[in-house]
């Protein structure tokens, strides 16, 4: 069973970055995919980004590509998400969440961390 908790969530500016931390515990970090995903109030739960176990693959959605980078520290069992030029509509609820190999969906679900941006 593997815990996740999200940090770095916060009040910015538009145009302002911001970095998301999430430390993984309970389990063997380095062998599980890693990902971002955000739920703004009244939509549905978006993917944002997707980091393999090795960190040789990335996937982005697109409407945060070009602007975030999604990067892990095995050492450190965290995975960030580096946010940049942040817009209003990123405002949302940002959520890790990991897999296991060969899994097709994500069981394993952070608490959430709120990042607002104003205009």
């Amino acid at each position: 069973q593997v815990q996740l908790v999200e940090s770095g969530g916060g009040l910015v500016q538009a145009g302002d970055s911001l970095r998301l931390s999430c430390a993984a515990s309970g389990g063997t970090f380095s062998s599980y995919d890693m990902g971002w995903f955000r739920q703004a109030p009244g939509k549905e739960r978006e993917f944002v980004a997707h980091i393999s176990w090795s960190g040789d693959f990335l996937y982005y959605g697109d409407s945060v590509k070009g602007r975030f980078t999604i990067s892990r520290d095995n050492a450190k069992s965290t995975v960030y998400l580096h946010m940049n030029s942040l817009k209003p509509e990123d405002t949302a609820v940002y959520y890790c969440a990991a897999k296991g190999l060969y899994m097709s969906s994500w069981p394993y679900w952070g608490q959430g961390t709120q990042v607002t941006v104003s205009s």
